[in-house]
Order: structure tokens, then C-alpha cells, then sequence
């Protein structure tokens, strides 16, 4: 599905993170194939996740404010949370002693009740389904605090389908986390009420088209491509876990589809539009400064991981 030009600029050797996600989602690639298992012992030796471990603590920590030492949330978006979630989309798993240590800290100091990382009482879907999905591609699916944390994303599920980060009896298209934690637990490993949850799930994002809310309200930022986006949501987040769940022929996703489409430059390749925090000047949720926006790439240039994500999509929904 690749042509030679696009094979070159996702296949080249700078970084091994695309590279293996290339090789294995876009060229079909098994896992045991010899060039897949290279490009994967090469993670976190170069390239992006190096970089970021690079920049570790010897305590598996990343930044934290001065007088917060011990605060694995905090600054914003440099911090252990963060970072971590970036190395399990890039790859990484807990076999990297390193990721393992990062890991087992957030595992360990994130566990109390009034915290509700890992789905107990006070629990948030936006922080609670992130630590799934990352804490699940990192090779944790079976630790109990993440299964806690799975049962609690499906409770925390609304009547309309949805899920909210803050109290409401509806959903929103925003809080797109518990969608995208239960794409990457494999079908085999889903119960019963996970599978229900995703059923009810995808109906609310698809009647929504990935793009507006059912009284037709809108948000710019989420028409625009980002990477990373933390808990952020846009419509290529929500067309990366639909079809990776199985909806890529449904009829619904055809204006974001298109919209996706109309993005790809001349070369065949996307761009990001932006990095998060992406906000309108509107938008009633502004965190304090001081912010760090994580760029692994510049925003207007052509973008690998956004192609990535992209033809992953299109190859998904039979349009590539």
C-alpha cells in the first residue's frame, strides 16, 4: 500500500519507532519477521524514546516541580504521566528495565482511592483510560490495579453511551479515553462487559460522525491533527481507535474520512496542524502556566507519525 516514496520517508533508519510500526501495520509484516524484530531491538536505543529516556531520572522519574518532588503528574507535559504514555505508543514495553522502573512507580504511587488513576472511587475516564491503554501496551493487562481500573472505566460508562472527565449525565466526544484503552486489549482478553461498553461506545462516536456533538456543536481544535495529545481529543484519535476496533467500513465515519483525506499534501503525507495544548481562546479549561507541549515533530511539516496514523486508518476502512 506504500509507494516508494513514502516507503522511504516512514521506513528510513533515524527512528525505530516508526519504522516498526510501519513495517507491521502498513506492510503486514509479522512480529518474528527479520526486519520487524531489528527495527524493534532498536527502540529506546535511538531516536525518539531514546531521547526521552535520555532525560530520565535515575528514580525512573522525568521533570517535577521543585517543590513537588514527589509528583509524577506535574509540570505538564514533561512529566513521568506523560512521557510514559509517548514510550508505550512508540513501542516500548516493560522488557526495558527503564520502563519497567517508570512503570512500577506510577503503578505503585498512583493506587490510592482520592488519586483514581487506576479506576477507584474519585477515578477521572480521561486519567483512568489513559493508564489503561498505556499501561496495557506496556505489558501490565494482567496486574489487578489495571484490571480494577478496566471494570471502572466500563461503570463510569453514561446512559447515552459516552463517558465524561467531569460530572455529567452525558458524554462527550472529548473524552475519547476509555474507547482508545479497551482498542488495545485484545479481542480475545475483552469480557463480556467490555465488549458491551465498546458496542454502546461506538454508536455514541459514530451517530457523532467523530466530529460534532449531536446538537451540532463543534470544537476547532478537534478538526485539527496533533501529536502528542495527551488527553486531548481530535477526530484522528477517534478514527485511529474505531477502526482499529473493527469500524472502519461503518458509513458514519465517511465525513471525518473525507475530512482526512483533504489533509494529505501533494507528496502523499499529513502534517500535524498543531501541538496540544490546542485550545480556543473560549475554552473554559486552561491550566495554570508554567505548560511544556512535548514536539517530537514541528507542526506544518510533513509528519511521520501523523502518516503513520493516517494510512494505518485508511488501510483499516478499505480506502488505501
Amino acid at each position: 500500500m506504500l509507494d516508494a516514496k513514502t516507503r522511504r520517508f516512514l521506513l528510513q533508519r533515524t527512528d525505530p519507532s516508526i519504522r516498526y510500526l510501519a513495517l507491521k501495520d502498513l506492510c503486514a509484516r509479522p512480529e518474528d519477521d527479520s526486519q520487524v524484530k531489528a527495527a524493534r531491538s532498536e527502540i529506546g536505543r535511538k531516536g525518539w524514546a531514546w531521547e526521552i529516556l535520555s532525560l530520565q531520572e535515575p528514580s525512573g522519574k522525568w521533570a517535577t516541580y521543585r517543590d513537588e518532588p514527589a509528583n509524577l503528574y506535574l509540570p505538564k507535559y514533561t512529566s513521568t504521566n506523560f512521557l510514559l504514555i509517548v514510550l508505550s505508543e512508540l513501542g516500548m514495553t516493560r522488557k526495558d528495565p527503564r520502563v519497567a522502573r517508570a512503570a512500577n512507580l506510577l503503578l505503585d504511587n498512583w493506587s490510592d482511592p482520592k488519586e483514581g488513576v487506576w479506576g477507584e472511587a474519585g477515578a477521572e475516564t480521561c486519567i483512568t483510560g489513559n493508564g489503561v491503554r498505556m499501561m496495557v501496551r506496556l505489558g501490565f493487562l494482567e496486574d489487578p490495579r489495571i484490571q480494577r481500573a478496566i471494570d471502572w472505566l466500563v461503570s463510569a460508562q453514561k446512559s447515552d453511551g459516552g463517558w465524561h472527565c467531569w460530572k455529567s449525565r452525558t458524554g462527550t466526544l472529548a473524552a475519547w479515553e476509555a474507547m482508545a484503552a479497551f482498542a488495545v486489549i485484545p479481542p480475545k482478553a475483552r469480557v463480556a462487559p467490555v465488549v458491551r461498553a465498546i458496542e454502546r461506545g461506538a454508536e455514541f462516536f459514530l451517530e457523532r460522525g467523530l466530529l460534532h456533538e449531536t446538537d451540532g456543536s463543534s470544537y476547532k481544535p478537534w478538526w485539527r491533527i496533533h501529536y502528542p495529545n495527551h488527553y486531548y481529543y481530535d477526530f484522528l484519535v477517534g478514527l485511529d481507535f474505531l477502526t482499529a476496533l473493527g469500524y472502519g467500513s461503518d458509513r458514519r465515519l465517511g465525513p471525518a474520512l473525507r475530512l482526512l483525506e483533504r489533509k494529505r499534501d501533494k507528496d502523499g503525507w499529513w502534517r500535524l496542524d498543531s501541538v496540544q495544548p490546542d485550545l480556543e481562546a473560549s475554552d473554559p479549561y486552561h491550566h495554570p502556566p508554567p505548560v511544556y507541549p512535548v514536539m517530537l515533530e514541528y507542526p506544518g511539516e510533513p509528519s511521520r507519525w501523523a502518516t503513520l496514523v493516517a494510512l494505518r486508518v485508511l488501510r483499516r476502512a478499505g480506502r488505501c
